[in-house]
C-alpha cells in the first residue's frame, strides 16, 4: 500500500490557481471566536432593544387613553382587560394572532436597520427578550418567585397594577422606568399573595 504524503511543517498547499479563490481558503484561528463574540454582542443589543420596546409599547400604546367608543373598545381588548383582571392566567401572554404579525413587522424592521449581515443575531436577541418578558410577566402574576431579584421584578410590576398604573411600565426590567422617571420611588407595599 502506498504511503500518503504528510507534511510536518506549518505550510499550506495551494488549492486554486487563482489568487482570488485561494484567498478564501485561509482563515486565522481567531475568526470563529471573533464571530461568536460579535454574535453575542448583537444578541445583547437585541435583548436591550426589546427592553426599550417593551417599555415604550406599554407606556405609550397600551396606556394610551382613546376618546372614541371604538378606540376605548380596542384599548380594553388589548390591555385594559389585563388591568381590570390582572390575574387572569389565560390572558397574560400575547395571543399569536397579535404576536406573529408584530414579530413579522419587527423582523423586516431589523432587516432594514441592521442589514443582512447583522439582523439575524440582533433579532434573535429581541425575540429572546420578548419570550423572557412573556414568561416573567406570567410569573409576576402566578408564581411565588422566591429568588431575591425575581421578587424585586414581581414587586415592581405588581405596584404598577395595584398602586399606580401610570408608573412602573417596565415588566421584565425597571431600567427604562429609572431612565424616563416613571419609577415612583415613594411606592409602598402591595396586597399579600393568596
Amino acid at each position: 500500500m502506498p504511503k500518503n504524503f504528510v507534511s510536518s511543517k506549518d505550510e499550506s498547499a495551494r488549492l486554486f490557481k487563482s489568487d482570488f479563490f485561494e484567498m478564501f481558503t485561509h482563515v486565522h484561528w481567531s475568526v470563529p471566536i471573533i464571530s461568536a463574540g460579535n454574535a453575542l454582542v448583537l444578541l445583547a443589543v437585541g435583548l436591550f432593544l426589546w427592553t426599550l420596546t417593551e417599555y415604550l409599547l406599554h407606556r405609550f400604546l397600551f396606556h394610551f387613553e382613546p376618546t372614541s367608543a371604538i378606540g376605548k373598545r380596542i384599548h380594553f381588548l388589548t390591555h385594559g382587560v389585563h388591568h381590570d383582571y390582572p390575574n387572569d392566567s389565560k390572558r397574560l401572554v400575547m395571543p399569536p394572532v397579535v404576536s406573529i404579525p408584530l414579530a413579522m413587522l419587527f423582523f423586516f424592521l431589523f432587516l432594514a436597520i441592521f442589514g443582512e449581515n447583522f439582523y439575524a443575531p440582533t433579532f434573535a436577541g429581541f425575540i429572546f427578550g420578548y419570550i423572557l418578558y412573556d414568561e416573567i410577566h406570567y410569573a409576576t402574576h402566578h408564581a411565588p418567585m422566591k429568588w431575591h431579584l425575581a421578587q424585586k421584578v414581581k414587586h415592581h410590576h405588581i405596584l404598577h397594577h395595584f398602586q399606580n398604573p401610570e408608573k412602573r411600565y417596565g415588566v421584565s426590567s425597571p431600567l427604562w422606568d429609572y431612565v424616563f422617571g416613571t419609577i415612583d420611588r415613594d411606592a409602598g407595599t402591595v396586597p399579600a399573595e393568596k
